[in-house]
């Protein structure tokens, strides 16, 4: 977690926060920019999580391996290559359409935040929401250059109704007090990442976007920006999961089109201390007692 922030911290002012604030217009001839981000070939190894390091191992293994490892899926990358959930947008769009922007609702469900990638505006709102019925803790942190800042720390409140957790089969999922939090990025910071105080492999994270022209890619890696006015941009595309930024020219014509790729290259070798190792000295039955970690909802594998 901390190289990854830090290795951000080179690639934030790539995409830093415009020194401009973005204006409404009426778009008549506005363009469209389509294109795909695809990840190069090669699984990269999983973040690997002991569940009986962490409480709660046994309602949070119902994700899990069978072998008491939990795994941060980060990646959704598609037979052709094309990797989901990658975000695009235009760094220096001045003008354009009307910039709505609703609050996004992030979910702790079943010891996972949902959505993984998720976008938000700069100076505004998130909403985080336990659905579980075990406790959880909003950790936020944005990078800066001396390294990660605190953005937030917050409980997330449980359901008082909520039944606690019992066995695998019976559980149920019941909404707690919604915690609402401010986004203050400091100046030329996007990236910010929330991960819970208890469960280290609940990770969520977000870019600060400050015009709407952005999209998260499809299941096949696809965008398509709309009613882009005709002119010359700076298009970024970023996956938390890579570290990095990559950027495109390009120039939108009046009424026409703009094409634009992008390739991430595969992480390659070990990605965080948290690597699994199968180990009978360090599994479910190493706490002294027997624990019936079950993966009833996902069986997980490397």
């Amino acid at each position: 977690m901390k190289r990854l922030l830090l290795l951000l911290c080179g690639s934030l002012m790539l995409g830093g926060a415009t020194a401009w604030a973005y204006e409404e217009i009426q778009v008549t001839d506005g363009g469209t920019v389509t294109g795909k981000v695809a990840m190069t070939a090669g699984k990269p190894i999983p973040k690997g999580f002991n569940l009986v390091t962490f409480p709660d191992p046994v309602y949070c293994g119902r994700i899990s391996t069978g072998t008491g490892w939990r795994i941060l899926k980060e990646f959704e990358v598609a037979e052709s290559g094309g990797l989901k959930n990658a975000v695009v947008w235009l760094a220096d769009a001045s003008k354009g359409k009307p910039f709505k922007f609703e609050p996004p609702t992030i979910e702790a469900r079943d010891c996972r935040f949902l959505p993984f990638v998720t976008v938000v505006r700069d100076r505004s709102d998130v909403v985080v929401m336990n659905m579980d019925p075990v406790m959880h803790d909003i950790q936020a942190y944005e990078t800066s250059q001396l390294g990660p800042r605190v953005l937030f720390n917050t409980p997330l409140p449980m359901n008082p109704h909520h039944k606690r957790f019992v066995s695998a089969e019976t559980h149920e999922h019941l909404a707690g007090q919604p915690v609402r939090e401010s986004i203050q990025m400091t100046k030329g910071r996007r990236f910010f990442v929330m991960q819970c105080g208890f469960h280290a492999y609940m990770e969520s994270w977000g870019l600060a976007v400050d015009n709407p022209y952005y999209q998260l890619t499809d299941s096949g890696g696809g965008f398509s920006l709309m009613d882009v006015p005709p002119g010359d941009y700076t298009l970024m595309a970023w996956h938390p999961g890579v570290g990095t930024v990559l950027e495109k020219k390009i120039t939108v014509p009046p009424k026409g089109s703009a094409q634009a790729d992008f390739v991430f290259e595969s992480p390659k070798g070990r990605r965080s201390a948290h690597e699994i190792e199968e180990n009978p000295h360090f599994g479910p039955d190493s706490l002294g007692k027997t624990l019936d970690i079950r993966p009833t909802l996902e069986l997980q594998t490397p």
